[in-house]
């Protein structure tokens, strides 16, 4: 049975909101003076990202930058729970709740999210591949080696393309040991999480043998990421042309999803993208 969410043929736009202070890209811009949630706001720019088309939305609560130290469950689930239960009131789209916490993601399932997204691969919390399982809803495993405060601390790879995909078959095994079935299974290779700038264009560039080595779908995100920043020297606010072009590349690639914060050019990024992967001559088929 196919996933969903990720319909051959189709490339799904997943919105990021973030519902953060820190956020390497975009933190602060829902929060007011005082440093709470300005909901009103976040809400609003959720809905923002719908009508620009994106398939589903992201919220996150915590901040995966590089060297970001971990928040209070109780300070995530306030950022979180309040918007999620707004958004599903305003939306039909799917909402993804971006947590390595069961109990957050419990949360979240419960105030109308559908996905959760897990950029620790299920090694942040044993309890939430079972908890997804039961909810039945759909998990995105992601890769990242150590946490977000140390992943950027010296990365190395021998191969990054086996060693990837070889960490995320392991993740995949964990959450089909606690019952998830494999149609509500998405992985992601973790573009920026402890990774070197030529480890991303690597697993970018080869997507699709991701995919069908592990016989999943496959979500990237190089969305605004600094490895983006060190090939064209623009800071994270300007990095939306060369964003656009990763994520073209990808979906040519062979990519599944695309996670952005733009969602007018993950959108114009996948159907160009798309177009140019079903244009491409089929190997093994003569000139």
């Amino acid at each position: 049975m196919e996933n969903a969410l990720f319909v051959r043929g189709r490339v799904t736009v997943v919105g990021v909101l973030n519902a953060t202070p820190d956020s390497f890209s975009d933190g602060g811009r829902f929060m007011t003076a005082g440093g709470a949630l300005d909901l009103d706001a976040a809400v609003a720019g959720g809905l923002a990202l719908v009508r620009e088309g994106v398939d589903v939305l992201d919220v996150g609560g915590e901040s995966t930058r590089p060297g970001a130290a971990e928040v209070p469950t109780e300070l995530e689930l306030a950022r979180v729970v309040p918007l999620i239960e707004r958004l599903a009131k305003a939306t039909s789209r799917p909402i993804s709740i971006d947590t390595r916490r069961g109990a957050v993601a419990a949360a979240a399932l419960e105030a109308g999210a559908s996905v959760v997204n897990d950029v620790s691969g299920l090694r942040f919390d044993p309890t939430l591949a079972a908890l997804v399982a039961e909810r039945d809803a759909t998990l995105i495993v992601g890769h990242m080696r150590g946490s977000p405060a140390t992943m950027q601390d010296a990365p190395w790879y021998d191969d990054v393309l086996e060693e990837v995909a070889e960490e995320l078959e392991a993740s995949v095994a964990t959450a089909r040991a606690a019952g998830v079935p494999r149609q509500r299974l998405v992985v992601d290779p973790g573009i920026g999480f402890g990774k070197r700038v030529a480890d991303n264009l690597a697993l970018l560039a080869n997507a699709g043998w991701l995919g069908r080595r592990l016989g999943l779908p496959v979500l990237v995100g190089p969305s605004r990421k600094s490895f983006l920043g060190k090939l064209t020297g623009d800071p994270a606010g300007r990095r939306e042309d060369a964003t656009l072009a990763a994520c073209t590349a990808a979906v040519f690639a062979g990519a599944d999803g695309l996670r952005v914060h733009d969602g007018a050019a993950g959108v114009c990024a996948a159907r160009v993208g798309l177009a140019l992967r079903e244009a491409r001559r089929p190997a093994g088929v003569a000139s």
